[in-house]
């Protein structure tokens, strides 16, 4: 059987913790950044954890992490 193949797209978007659990980051960081306040845009740096239901999807795209 060959070897299982790690999507790109999702390893760049998603990442495991130490606990194993799948953070993402909000998308539109930078789409029109300069109209926001400071405290908006740092809103942005929070990472989240990944609705339950997409965990099994995302895990099934990163066979190796």
């Amino acid at each position: 059987m060959p070897k299982l193949k790690t999507h790109k797209g999702a390893k760049s978007r998603f990442f495991i913790t130490a606990k194993g659990k799948i953070m993402r980051t909000k998308g539109g960081k930078t789409h029109f950044r300069r109209n926001r306040s400071k405290t908006a845009r740092r809103l942005y740096d929070n990472k989240l954890e990944v609705n339950k239901v997409n965990v099994e999807q995302i895990k099934r795209l990163l066979p190796g992490v």
